[in-house]
């Protein structure tokens, strides 16, 4: 058995840079949620960002599940 270390190491590139921005998404949506009860003018763009956030972690587990079953 060949194993190809060019692809198993660009699979492991791309995984790490994806888990690493998804939990860095996360973490900006869990701060924006932090702030926004700290803050009193800009509650609301706070929360906003924080969900818009969340809507992007949650497209991309969505789209990583899809790769999966497709």
């Amino acid at each position: 058995m060949k194993i190809d270390w060019v692809a198993l190491g660009s699979v492991f590139g791309v995984s790490l840079v994806a888990t690493i921005a998804l939990v860095g998404l996360f973490t900006l949506g869990i701060i924006g949620l932090g702030r926004q009860e700290s803050s009193g003018g800009s509650a609301a763009l706070a929360r906003t960002g924080a969900y818009a956030c969340f809507a992007l972690c949650a497209a991309a587990v969505a789209f990583g599940i899809y790769l999966v079953v497709v």
